[in-house]
């Protein structure tokens, strides 16, 4: 049916209490699929969950902290008990602690580097015997992990220096996965986005916020469905299609 191309899969979607991931979990249910929604805020999972029922979707509210390598293989083996399988995998959870390298706060730095790199790469490892095993045995015959890194991951600027450290290894990661698993149809995908308004930035300490703000003035930012609906396309695409990278910039902006 036309707009349910994902009817009979099953995705998890990290970071899904806001942002981004929130919008990514609506857009793949819209799509058909049964959604694992994967956060530290269960209020915001339990009040997602509902809405998407609402909507005649299926979705699982998973209070998890993925940088625990237990939690996130737990979360992967409750996604498959309870919904069935796994077939894409959207690793989104992040944070972004901009700020100078020199007298920064290296707890930023341990947060980023737990968040942005090991809890993606304990996700990705749980799900991808399930993930192969969906490509294999799945009608679809493929499956989907995409990785949600940031236009960061391509450009090193001044005041990013960690977390150009930690996308930019997102990048690596996936492109030597996808080496590993492209000819199984496991497809693994690099969604790269520039300024997108969502609650990012309130993480960052008061000054780099003001900064960054004064950056962003005069762009219009993207919005989380933006970003979702490049996600929507990647998952979607014919088996013989691959979106390995995808950077989605606001129009205005120029770095």
């Amino acid at each position: 049916m036309a707009g349910r191309e994902l009817s009979g899969t099953v995705a998890l979607v990290t970071g899904a209490s806001s942002g981004i991931g929130a919008a990514t979990a609506r857009a793949l249910a819209e799509a058909g699929a049964a959604v694992a929604l994967v956060a530290r805020r269960k209020e915001r999972l339990d009040a997602l969950a509902a809405e998407l029922a609402r909507s005649g979707a299926r979705a699982l509210a998973l209070e998890v902290d993925v940088t625990d390598q237990a939690q996130a293989r737990a979360a992967v083996q409750r996604t498959v008990g309870e919904l069935g399988s796994l077939d894409v995998l959207v690793n989104n959870a992040g944070v972004m602690l901009l700020g100078p390298i020199s007298g920064a706060p290296t707890e930023e730095w341990d947060r980023m580097i737990a968040l942005n790199l090991q809890g993606l790469l304990y996700t990705a490892h749980a799900a991808l015997p399930h993930l192969l095993a969906a490509a294999e045995r799945s009608p679809r015959r493929v499956a989907d992990l995409v990785n949600v890194s940031s236009v960061a991951g391509r450009r090193a600027r001044s005041g990013a220096g960690v977390y150009n450290l930690t996308k930019f290894g997102v990048g690596a990661f996936s492109e030597s996965l996808r080496q590993e698993v492209t000819a199984r149809h496991v497809r693994v995908s690099l969604v790269e986005p520039g300024a997108v308004d969502t609650e990012l930035v309130s993480h960052v300490r008061p000054e780099v916020r003001e900064q960054s703000t004064r950056t962003f003035a005069n762009v219009e930012m993207l919005e989380a469905e933006d970003v979702a609906d490049a996600i929507r396309y990647i998952v979607t695409r014919p088996r013989r299609m691959a979106v390995n990278e995808l950077l989605v910039r606001p129009t205005e902006q120029e770095f």
